[in-house]
């Protein structure tokens, strides 16, 4: 047994002072520059930025606290920075169809100073064509055409009267139209006298009666034409006045965005919308219809068309955007269409459409926490059909499931070119690469985070480097050599192997903190190793109450180990707990009875359901090495039952497959 025994200053690689003779305090080392351990993942992670095929998304796997998630920031940014900054985006109002609003681009910058433009221009216009209206000129204008109506019509009754007159009748105007009274002497009849005409002289003025209207009848057709035609003659004229009064305002904006073609066809658009519309400039660009009940100010705001909706502005940006959503809902993802109420009405346009966090980082790089992506189912399969189609599109989600469509709005997809990186861990990689088909087509980069690295000088030197920049960053104490020493000490024991480090940096960063802490209590100048052990052990009895009282029921005797002398069939066992943040082992006695029969192993957890599958699998590997070994022959006559007594909470794990088999040979 001699060879196998552990000497004790093999239990611990301790970390010598010669190691860390570089430095005296971590005031003496600089920041810590890039990433240390993940030499796999920093490879990766390069290449999968730097590739822009279609299809080359990320997916960083590893487990938690490995810094997957800062190092996957920090990335992005540093390859971000050297790159384009991507245009505006801007929605625009769609005169063709007032329901599908125009995406349209501008390099960055210029959508703002655009919408600005189109501001004044709106501005100018409202105070440029009133103004032409009330020019002298239009007013002549108008008053002339309104005249010559008036007048003709005056000329026509005119000669109607004086025909009426002399055919003996006078024509009397009443609410209801044209009266025709006979004359005698010149005088009207009464109705008395003109029942005492004979009926060949009442005929005779029933017969002129109808020629009158008919002439009176043309005279009023006539007229209206004529009104008819000067409406039309004003609307041309007040056209005109318009046009002459926006031309250079339109004209300037042409100018300065004539290399924009969009925009010139847009505002060419404009001014053919206005000219066609200049009653709103009468009415001071609103619309008060008579209705019962208030009319939205955005709908009777006649102008709201020719406003500009600034959906993505990148002015001021340097670089391209990397965004990091961390509640990633469908609307904070791929954007909303708002509406507003009043009086129980609903109504929306396009200056309401509002963008999500894809369409902001659009031309650059968009970091998600996998995990909350795939609780909403509704969200990953959006996200999958944007990268697919490369098209982001503004759709609120109920539109996706209304037994009967309504009228909305549909906006234009715009062209998505971003780069999707997602945070989880391997299990969940490995789930959806197998489960989900799109997966392996969407997200082609993986970057895999390991959770150990090579105990190293210069992982040792990287180490301290990060303890030096925790403390700079948190404004906290140095760590001494002695504390830096435990440090690196913590970080092997956190590996579970001598030879190795743990990456888990999110761990080693707590007790930085706590150490710093407990310095701080102390009223230390630096943090020192037993600032270093106490934050260890303070952590360690924060959670470590079961284990206590485990401990205890042992030396009470209520949970059965016998530590001296020797058994049949009996083997203590070291079974591990894990209760949250906190692993202890726990002594387990191994109690394995052997008789004659033929129902070979038993395992008695497996029997009531308490054994887990890689437990149960290595009893019946156990099993089938009994049988090679010992009935190679003749058949095993053999039932052997094994279990861990006083274990309630269940068993899996076959790393005491061993010891079971000591027990079992013990008891044959």
């Amino acid at each position: 047994m001699e060879k196998f025994a552990v000497p004790v200053e093999k239990l611990r690689r301790l970390c010598l002072q010669e190691e860390l003779e570089f430095c005296k305090t971590t005031e003496d080392v600089p920041p810590l520059e890039g990433f240390i351990g993940q030499e796999r993942a920093v490879r990766a992670m390069q290449f999968g930025l730097t590739v822009h095929a279609p299809g080359y998304n990320i997916f960083v796997a590893g487990p938690t606290g490995t810094g997957k998630s800062t190092y996957s920031r920090d990335a992005a940014i540093e390859i971000a920075g050297r790159g384009e900054v991507p245009c505006d985006w801007l929605y625009l109002y769609n005169f063709k169809n007032k329901d599908r609003p125009l995406a349209v681009s501008l390099p960055a910058g210029t959508g703002s100073d655009f919408k600005k433009d189109m501001e004044e221009f709106i501005n100018d216009l409202r105070a440029a064509v009133p103004k032409a209206f009330e020019g002298a000129d239009f007013q002549q204008n108008k008053e002339s055409m309104v005249g010559y109506v008036q007048q003709e019509m005056e000329t026509a009754f005119r000669k109607i009267d004086q025909e009426a007159l002399e055919s003996g009748i006078s024509i009397k105007r009443t609410p209801d139209g044209m009266a025709f009274v006979p004359l005698r002497e010149g005088k009207p009849m009464s109705p008395e006298e003109f029942e005492g005409l004979s009926e060949q002289e009442r005929s005779d003025f029933e017969e002129r009666g109808k020629q009158l209207q008919k002439k009176v009848d043309e005279t009023f057709h006539n007229g209206r034409q004529l009104e008819k035609q000067a409406k039309e003659r004003l609307a041309e004229l007040e056209k005109q006045v318009v046009l002459f009064a926006a031309r250079p305002l339109v004209e300037k904006l042409r100018e300065k965005y004539d290399d924009f073609p969009e925009i010139v066809e847009y505002i060419g658009h404009v001014l053919e919308d206005i000219s066609n519309k200049p009653e709103i400039f009468k009415s001071g660009g609103t619309t008060q219809p008579q209705l019962p009940f208030p009319v939205p100010q955005d709908e009777s705001d006649l102008f709201m068309r020719y406003k500009v909706n600034l959906f993505v502005d990148n002015s001021g940006k340097k670089g391209a955007p990397v965004i990091i959503e961390p509640n990633p809902q469908y609307y904070n993802l791929f954007g909303k269409i708002e509406y507003h109420s009043q009086m129980l009405a609903l109504s929306t346009d396009f200056t309401m459409v509002k963008p999500g966090a894809i369409h902001l980082a659009n031309g650059g790089y968009l970091i998600l926490q996998a995990k909350d992506v795939l609780t909403d189912p509704l969200v990953w399969d959006a996200l999958k059909k944007a990268l697919k189609y490369r098209k982001a599109t503004v759709e609120n989600i109920g539109e996706q499931y209304r037994l009967v469509p309504t009228a909305t709005l549909k906006p234009d997809p715009v062209p998505l070119n971003v780069k999707v990186i997602l945070i989880g861990n391997s299990m969940l990689y490995h789930l959806l690469y197998n489960l989900d088909e799109d997966f392996q087509k969407l997200f082609k980069v993986k970057v895999d985070f390991d959770i150990e690295m090579i105990r190293s000088p210069e992982n040792i030197c990287r180490y301290v480097a990060l303890v030096s920049s925790v403390c700079r960053r948190g404004n906290l104490r140095h760590f001494d050599r002695t504390a830096l020493a435990e440090l690196v000490e913590y970080g092997s024991r956190l590996a579970g192997d001598q030879n190795k480090l743990s990456t888990r940096f999110g761990e080693i960063v707590e007790i930085i903190n706590e150490a710093a802490a407990w310095a701080s209590l102390d009223n230390a100048g630096y943090v020192s190793a037993p600032h270093v052990i106490k934050a260890v052990d303070e952590r360690v009895y924060r959670s470590n109450r079961v284990e206590e009282k485990i401990q205890e029921m042992i030396i009470q005797d209520k949970i059965l180990v016998d530590t001296g002398g020797e058994v049949v069939g009996q083997v203590n066992g070291l079974s591990v707990i894990d209760t949250g943040g906190y692993t202890f082992g726990r002594p387990s006695r191994i109690t394995a009875r052997t008789f004659t029969g033929r129902g070979g192993v038993v395992n008695i957890e497996r029997e009531i359901r308490m054994s887990g599958s890689i437990h149960s699998k290595g009893v019946l590997t156990l099993a089938g090495y009994l049988g090679g070994k010992f009935a190679q022959d003749k058949p095993l006559s053999l039932t052997a039952q094994i279990t861990f007594e006083q274990v309630y909470e269940g068993v899996d794990g076959d790393s005491a497959s061993s010891t079971e088999l000591y027990a079992l040979l013990s008891s044959l």
